[in-house]
């Protein structure tokens, strides 16, 4: 339930709290001034900062995608990769993350960019990754992400490129299927979720954001390690108490649902019952600039609106980090910094 009368968390706190960030689409990290400069690579007219904030502005999810489109566009060349690679790292790191896992989408590289090619952009990306972790401090890893309405075929592709990369790529550490879950059952890629965990990867899904909880079914029943979005979850308490019972990591979106339309109100946002049910959830931004919030901006919002403590603040980093794919010296590091933090 949210509070009757917020109040202003500390912010340099929440800012200064080790945590990772699970749920991060390279894509949609762009900023519009990084978008202006983008546009003066690319564009016959260039975008003024006035006309590139604007595309960020939208009533719906099909302006959301529209916005998308329109960033994505952009990037056109391995340069443009790397250059929002290093930015994403760099705005990361002013948040106070330590680590993040992000997804990059070989399915729209693959159908959509015939001048790229995946291994181009993935030693770009690696590029911009290393730069970033030298100069920031902050980690990533890379989750390869299909486009589940493009079909089993075209993931079948992205899966095989991930498996092969990872051998060059050690940062590459996971796949997982976004796109509209109506038109892509998880169902239908069991046996490629299979064939990928064989290859060491690990499984990802994004489950239950706009569709019902059966969704999300499908995807634990595939083998996925960490559900993204879940919000439908809510509407099952079997799978509730099956979620909590396994500790499957949920990689919650707040802001996100909201502006795309998923979830009507912060008062009906889940968050709060999730947590008091005892399922293991991590906050995340999914497309920060596309939403108008980081993950420092949601953490600020959860201790805002549903009074949870510092010690729950904690909790939340905690989760975080142990539902990350880190190795388990890492893991410990930072658990053991975050013990200390106050």
């Amino acid at each position: 339930m949210l509070k009757t009368n917020p109040t202003q968390p500390n912010r340099e706190w929440l800012r200064g709290l080790p945590k990772c960030e699970l749920h991060l689409h390279l894509e949609g990290t762009v900023q519009p001034k990084t978008l202006v400069a983008l546009s003066a690579r690319h564009d016959t007219a260039p975008l003024t900062l006035e006309q590139a904030r604007g595309i960020y502005v939208y009533e719906n999810f099909l302006g959301f995608l529209m916005a998308f489109k329109q960033v994505s566009e952009r990037l056109q060349t391995t340069a443009d990769y790397e250059l929002i690679t290093y930015e994403m790292i760099h705005h990361l790191s002013q948040q106070g993350v330590r680590h993040a896992e992000v997804y990059i989408s070989f399915g729209i590289i693959l159908r959509l960019k015939p001048y790229l090619t995946v291994e181009d952009v993935t030693a770009a990306i690696e590029r911009g990754r290393l730069r970033g972790k030298q100069e920031f401090g902050t980690t990533v890893f890379w989750i390869i992400d299909a486009v589940r309405h493009f079909g089993v075929e075209e993931a079948a592709v992205v899966f095989a490129k991930a498996a092969e990369l990872k051998q060059q790529y050690p940062s590459i550490v996971g796949i997982g299927i976004g796109g509209d879950e109506a038109r892509g059952p998880a169902a239908d890629f069991r046996d490629l979720y299979a064939e990928a965990k064989a290859n060491g990867l690990h499984l990802l899904a994004h489950a239950g954001e706009n569709v019902p909880a059966n969704s999300i079914w499908a995807a634990v029943n595939i083998g996925a390690e960490r559900i993204g979005h879940a919000l439908t979850a809510v509407d099952d308490p079997e799978l509730l108490d099956m979620l909590a019972q396994r500790q499957i990591p949920l990689e919650l979106n707040i802001t996100s649902n909201l502006r795309t339309g998923c979830c009507r109100s912060l008062e009906s946002h889940p968050v709060r019952h999730y947590f008091e049910r005892g399922l293991m959830i991590t906050l995340n931004s999914d497309d920060p600039p596309m939403f108008g919030a980081d993950l420092l901006d949601e953490y600020e919002l959860v201790q805002r609106e549903w009074e949870f403590t510092n010690e729950q603040m904690r909790e939340l980093a905690s989760n975080s980090i142990e539902a990350s794919f880190l190795p388990p010296e890492q893991k410990l590091h930072l658990l053991a910094e975050l013990e200390c933090y106050r």
